[in-house]
């Protein structure tokens, strides 16, 4: 059994090393078009901040050390330019010679992963602008600070590589604006859990710009300040584009599969695209959320990992079904920990979900022992039943512990009932 991979982070490791575990004779191909496999995006922010140390504590894996562990055949600087399922057959880009080739497969898995949104607007080309989704994205960004020592950052977006650059940007001593577009930080937060967050970022010295939108970027040649749509500017010399993602589906495209509602690679439960040869895992692909059944885009690295063992899994002949995601994440700012998992009231609403919620203040240990601060606990659950739809928690200690249990409760159908 021959199988090639296309992409070679969290989702295609994933796949590749569970194959290997799998079918020891299998030959595996996996085609990445960057320098780097398996490295640990989630820690691009603490490394240029210095937090994280050692550049190559980012690499999981390195293409030499998956080849002899695992005996794949590990190609960088490798981008797949075409898929030919009626030949079974994928084009391949040297990106280093620029030469091109075919090679065949018996089972093809995409695991391209999701680009950084780049608004098309004026000034987006100057320098000084960065993204901050790969290894060389986090390089950049390390040595201009260390070069140039910039005195104000602009932060375009306030998910989680928002937020987390924000924090690093501020400890570095930069001045940094945060400018969102939508009335809160962090969408996966109800309001009232936002305002919290909101009010412990101004009062770290992080301009909250909310209700924002970034009209252009000024500067010649190089970045001096940001125009919103207010007309109101603010000087900088560094503009950091935190705004989301895009799932990759040029190759799912070309190859004439198709895609979900969400734009993502539409994949069956066993994460089996149009095409009964190709699978599909990771931030390209659509899938569904287990507490309201809608599509969604999750792209996160937890999901990804188990959807590349999962296609492992079904390429072996084992019938493994997906199940979904619930996108539990959790972020660091400062030393404000802020977590959620499953649902948030928006989303219920929007949904037509009936649902409550409950609202606790519980403290992370025993009181009379020093440090126990109290956390927020926002809780949502069906109102007949009782099931647990979904939870947010925003303190400092016992955050991780609490949205772990929480999480665990979700994904198993548990009640409010249940945690007593």
């Amino acid at each position: 059994m021959k199988v090639l991979i296309v992409g070679g982070v969290a989702g295609g490791a994933s796949a590749a090393a569970r194959l290997r575990r799998l079918d020891e004779k299998a030959q595996i191909v996996m085609f990445e078009r960057g320098e780097y496999i398996s490295f640990a995006n989630c820690g691009l922010p603490y490394y240029v901040g210095g937090t994280i140390k050692k550049r190559s504590a980012l690499l999981v894996q390195t293409p030499k050390a998956m080849h002899k562990r695992f005996n794949i055949d590990v190609r960088i600087h490798s981008e797949v330019i075409g898929v030919y399922p009626a030949s079974k057959e994928v084009e391949v880009k040297d990106l280093q010679t620029g030469t091109t080739y075919r090679e065949s497969y018996d089972y093809l898995v995409l695991a391209p992963g999701a680009a950084p949104f780049v608004p098309p607007i004026p000034g987006i080309e100057l320098e000084h602008v960065f993204t901050v989704r790969n290894v060389p994205d986090s390089d950049m960004i390390k040595q201009y600070i260390e070069a140039e020592r910039p005195a104000t950052a602009v932060v375009v977006g306030a998910g989680f590589i928002g937020l987390e650059m924000a924090e690093v940007l501020a400890e570095m001593g930069i001045g940094v604006h945060v400018v969102e577009a939508s009335p809160q930080v962090m969408g996966a937060l109800d309001r009232e859990m936002a305002a919290i967050v909101h009010q412990y970022i101004r009062k770290k010295g992080i301009q909250l710009h909310l209700n924002s939108q970034l009209a252009a970027i000024e500067g010649t040649a190089r970045v001096s300040a940001v125009r919103l749509a207010d007309g109101s500017t603010i000087e900088a010399q560094m503009v950091v584009l935190g705004i989301g993602v895009r799932p990759e589906t040029g190759l799912a495209k070309q190859a004439g599969l198709a895609l979900g509602s969400t734009g993502g690679i539409l994949v069956d439960e066993y994460l089996r695209t149009s095409d009964p040869y190709i699978y599909a895992a990771g931030d390209a692909i659509q899938v569904k959320d287990i507490v309201t059944g809608r599509d969604a885009l999750v792209p996160m690295a937890s999901p990804a990992n188990r959807q590349g063992r999962t296609v492992a899994d079904n390429i072996c002949g084992r019938a493994i079904k997906y199940r979904g995601a619930q996108g539990t994440g959790i972020c660091r700012i400062i030393d404000l920990v802020i977590a959620t998992t499953g649902a948030n009231s928006r989303i219920l609403q929007s949904q037509n979900i009936p649902h409550q919620t409950c609202l606790i203040h519980p403290f992370p240990h025993a009181t009379y022992y020093p440090g126990s601060v109290q956390m927020t606990l926002k809780i949502l659950f069906a109102p007949e039943t009782g099931k647990l739809l979904g939870a947010q928690i925003v303190g400092y200690e016992g955050v991780d512990k609490r949205i772990d249990v929480l999480a665990a409760a979700i994904r198993f159908g548990l009640t409010v009932f249940d945690l007593q």
